[in-house]
């Protein structure tokens, strides 16, 4: 299961794994978004509604979906979020509420209904597309976002621990910069990004990853920085 799959991250994701030979389940707000190679392979991809914004009706019914469409769920990769770049001083309570909710709420729901399913197949997998700014501040209008990336490593961190003894995995990717719509819209490029399909594979390696070789935390750095 991945979601975000029709943009930047998600959909370099997506074109991997499929290139990898999985059958994918993805969910999206808008099908006709999705690469042309994914919607054509009716026989591996599954293609649902989901909608971060509702996340309990969402989850429920993409898991569902998915459960029929396949019989089980071996992984779960949250990549969907948004971005404010709003100065402290500016923020709303809408839009704050509406950036924890698709980028906190909806992975822990997901992953949640998704959970029972990953339990039963033994080697279930769980990576959440975090942020740099899960890790530290660089950037006080980042504020909001980062505050969701904190929480969404620390639910890494609990998914993992309370995963383990049921060979549930689960992994944080921590990207600093990458080339995608969402950077160029924060109108702040660096010089030197990742790219989608950088993320892409580091997502693909950690799939394959035996339960005897987990890996919790990926940083990924374009620049040089110091992190602490």
């Amino acid at each position: 299961m991945l979601s975000g799959a029709t943009r930047g991250i998600g959909r370099a994701i997506a074109q991997r794994l499929h290139a990898d030979g999985y059958r994918l389940s993805l969910g999206v707000r808008d099908p006709s978004r999705l690469a042309a190679d994914l919607r054509a392979d009716t026989g591996r991809v599954f293609v649902t509604s989901y909608d971060a914004n509702e996340p309990i009706p969402a989850a429920d019914s993409w898991v569902s979906a998915t459960v029929k469409r396949f019989g089980g769920i071996d992984a779960v990769v949250n990549d969907a979020a948004i971005v404010n770049r709003a100065a402290f001083e500016d923020v709303e309570e809408r839009a704050f509420d509406a950036i924890f909710q698709v980028n906190v709420k909806a992975p822990f729901m997901l992953s949640q209904r998704a959970f029972p399913h990953l339990r039963k197949c033994g080697h279930g997998r769980i990576v959440n597309l975090v942020s740099l700014g899960g890790l530290r501040l660089k950037n006080a209008n980042s504020m909001l976002y980062a505050m969701t990336k904190h929480a969404a490593r620390a639910m890494t961190d609990g998914l993992r621990m309370t995963g383990w003894q049921h060979g549930i995995r689960a992994t944080a990717i921590c990207p600093g910069p990458v080339d995608t719509e969402m950077m160029v819209n924060t109108g702040t490029l660096p010089g030197d990004m990742s790219k989608p399909d950088d993320i892409a594979a580091i997502v693909a390696h950690i799939l394959t990853l035996p339960n005897s070789a987990s890996v919790a935390l990926v940083p990924v750095n374009s620049v040089m920085e110091n992190l602490y």
